[in-house]
């Protein structure tokens, strides 16, 4: 016997203010994963990437941002952190009016700053995602203000999966660490990466085979701490043999202070987040 129609739920209207790479990431999972595109729309001031994301995902798109939010269930802000304070002040009156769930992945901007811009009482959750979302295989933290009710928090993890994985933490104060963390891991990422390439290729090795070497042992080795569940130090022992060829270049990185290195840039980076935010309490 099939399903009545009328049973079924219908999906809830979501809204993206920016049209920007993050933001066709997250539409792009959740077509992928059951959001029919009739219910997602697009606030993006720039006309050619309105008819790219009109083309290519066949989504609403609109120029003016409360075009895109007066029937939104959720409101993604989607657009750079120094812009963030107008962008809010412009959406005010339908946020009040709608009072819809509001997703924020601008770093920086913390949970009590969008309430006041968006006129106060509004269940907000603070999200970062990060690049390997657009691959659909992003890390994204969040932080749920106590307005959002189990059923917008819910909404909100499945706006958020759609591009990966999604971690909730309880203190917000802990997401500008996250930001430093996998907002900006990536990165930090490419960067040892391209160090190994050039660090070969310093050794004598053809640029090419350097590149498609160190790719793929950076792809395989990340895809040992999903899938094996052991920890990180572990999986480290394993391939590290006692005066072995490993053991050299792990006693050069300790030598050099790598922990140090790593600490002291997830330091910067979380200071960076705060002094975001500082600079929009002005």
């Amino acid at each position: 016997m099939s399903a009545n129609p009328a049973s079924r739920i219908p999906s809830p209207a979501i809204a993206f203010i920016g049209g920007g790479n993050m933001a066709r990431s997250l539409i792009g999972g959740l077509i992928r994963n059951g959001t029919p595109p009739q219910a997602i729309s697009v606030a993006e001031p720039n006309a050619n990437v309105r008819a790219a994301l009109a083309q290519d995902l066949s989504v609403a798109t609109h120029a003016d941002n409360a075009d895109a939010a007066h029937n939104a269930d959720a409101l993604v802000l989607a657009v750079k952190p120094q812009v963030m304070k107008t962008v809010g002040a412009g959406l005010r009156d339908v946020a009040q009016a709608r009072r819809p769930l509001i997703l924020s992945i601008a770093a920086g901007i913390r949970i009590d700053q969008l309430d006041t811009w968006l006129g106060g009482n509004l269940p907000i959750v603070r999200c970062m995602p990060n690049t390997p979302a657009l691959i659909g295989a992003g890390a994204t933290g969040a932080c749920a203000n106590a307005v959002c009710t189990p059923a917008q928090r819910a909404m909100a993890q499945n706006i958020l999966s759609a591009a990966g994985v999604v971690e909730w933490i309880a203190d917000e104060a802990q997401m500008d660490t996250i930001t430093a963390l996998s907002g900006s891991g990536p990165a930090y990422f490419f960067l040892l990466t391209e160090a190994l390439i050039e660090a070969a290729v310093t050794q004598g090795l053809p640029r090419d085979a350097a590149r498609e070497l160190a790719t793929q042992t950076c792809l395989g080795a990340g895809r040992m701490l999903r899938e094996d569940g052991a920890a990180p130090a572990e999986l480290r022992r394993r391939v590290t043999s006692p005066n072995g060829t490993t053991q050299a270049a792990l006693d050069s990185f300790a030598a050099s202070g790598f922990s140090d290195i790593v600490a002291r840039a997830v330091a910067a980076a979380t200071k960076r987040g705060g002094e975001l935010s500082a600079e929009l309490d002005r």
